[in-house]
């Protein structure tokens, strides 16, 4: 009896699921990197530059109608909520530092960074 055929056949599954696993794979890489693309495009780093110098630039001077001001255009302009706060940061020998705290929040980004100004 000749059994050629059968492995022919055989053969033929193994290469199509084979084919079947390989589209799969590259079908989801490409899904993820899109994915990533998205986030990196969403990413809203010229709203906290531009958040981060205004903060920097009043420095010490920045009073509570300021940072209300700088809460409220950020949330009509770029629809995120900013909070900023100061605190008195200890240095040895020397007068305290101010110590800043911004926040941003837009519904996707969260960001938070801590500087002495």
């Amino acid at each position: 009896m000749n059994d050629d055929g059968q492995w022919i056949v055989l053969m033929g599954f193994l290469i199509s699921i084979a084919l079947l696993f390989l589209m799969v794979i590259i079908s989801q890489a490409t899904l993820v990197g899109q994915t990533t693309a998205e986030g990196v495009l969403e990413f809203p780093k010229h709203e906290i530059r531009d958040l981060r110098g205004e903060v920097f630039r009043a420095g010490e001077e920045m009073d509570a109608g300021l940072i209300e001001d700088i809460r409220v255009i950020s949330l009509k302009r770029n629809h995120a909520i900013v909070s900023i706060s100061f605190e008195d940061y200890p240095v040895p020998g020397r007068e305290p530092q101010p110590m800043v705290t911004i926040r941003f929040n837009n519904g996707v980004t969260v960001y938070e960074e801590t500087f002495i100004v």
